[in-house]
């Protein structure tokens, strides 16, 4: 894929220190079991779809707050290293947002966020910041920093005729504000089941996307994606692999579907694009360190 000038994002959205532990069987409740290996990395799901669609070969902006700890630097070294713009990474006192992981040998995980700092950006910082970085093909926000921020974000960014792109997790009620500006709305099907009440049925998918004015996308897991676009629902089917560790999976479809659409590319081909990373990443251990772009074919 060629393109004379490179797709450009921004991410309004959170960083978080990964910190996971591996063992073949999670503890029970006041239980103490001998895991099998630790591992520190970076993550946030806002940081982790920035990652992934400047693998893809966009140039990507982080709109986020970090702390006034080691970690705040350990991100911003990050950022430099793959080349993320953080003109608008601002710093607000106390700790930056970690995220505690247990991994088990399935690969299924479990996660708490504690967001730190990412709480405290605010709707001006996130309209300044959209407004600078204008023209922007494509915006993505999520949960993991406050809703009323992200609409901000959202907002300025439709001003500029911008796509913009909510992945809502942590799932949790959908701000009407929010809602408003979001062009495409990108739910596990456990954020679908919790937001619409059901499972992600045809009729359910269709129904959703009509209640919330949004065209619609549930990634299924192995099952693949559902995509509920101009009144007609497509089921996409991927490829499986032996999953060693599934975390930042759904992060590495958001960012790649999100460039995708950057770079032009029709839903369902965006969609494959996404599937295609995500799938990719659940082979290796880690999350942004299990991201890759694309290989040539």
């Amino acid at each position: 894929m060629t393109h004379e000038t490179q797709p450009t994002l921004a991410v309004v959205g959170s960083t978080m220190i990964d910190l996971v532990a591996y063992a073949e069987v999670l503890p029970e409740d006041g239980e103490t079991l001998l895991g099998e290996k630790f591992q520190m990395g970076f993550g946030g799901k806002g940081a982790n779809q920035a990652v992934m669609a400047k693998l893809m070969g966009a140039e990507v902006a982080m709109v986020n707050c970090l702390g006034d700890d080691d970690y705040a630097q350990m991100y911003r070294k990050n950022f430099a290293d793959y080349g993320i713009n953080t003109d608008h990474v601002y710093t607000a006192p106390g700790a930056s947002g970690v995220a505690p992981i247990w991994v088990d040998g399935q690969g299924h995980n479990r996660i708490i966020i504690i967001p730190g700092a990412n709480h405290a950006l605010t709707a001006q910082q996130a309209t300044a910041a959209i407004e600078a970085l204008a023209p922007l093909q494509v915006v993505i926000g999520q949960f993991e920093i406050p809703q009323e921020v992200t609409a901000a974000g959202f907002a300025a960014a439709q001003k500029f005729e911008a796509t913009t792109v909510l992945n809502p997790a942590p799932a949790s009620a959908l701000c009407p504000a929010l809602l408003a500006v979001t062009d495409w709305l990108i739910p596990n099907e456990h954020e679908f089941a919790l937001l619409a009440g059901s499972e992600p049925s045809d009729t359910a998918l269709l129904s959703f996307a009509t209640q919330t004015a949004t065209r619609l996308l549930v990634t299924l897991g192995e099952a693949g994606v559902a995509l509920a676009v101009d009144g007609e629902v497509i089921r996409l089917p991927t490829t499986r692999v032996e999953a060693i560790d599934t975390t930042g999976a759904g992060d590495a479809f958001v960012g790649a579907f999100a460039y995708g659409l950057a770079a032009g590319l029709a839903p369902v081909a965006a969609a494959q694009l996404g599937m295609d990373r995500a799938t990719d990443s659940v082979t290796k251990l880690g999350t942004q360190s299990s991201y890759a772009p694309l290989s040539p074919r």
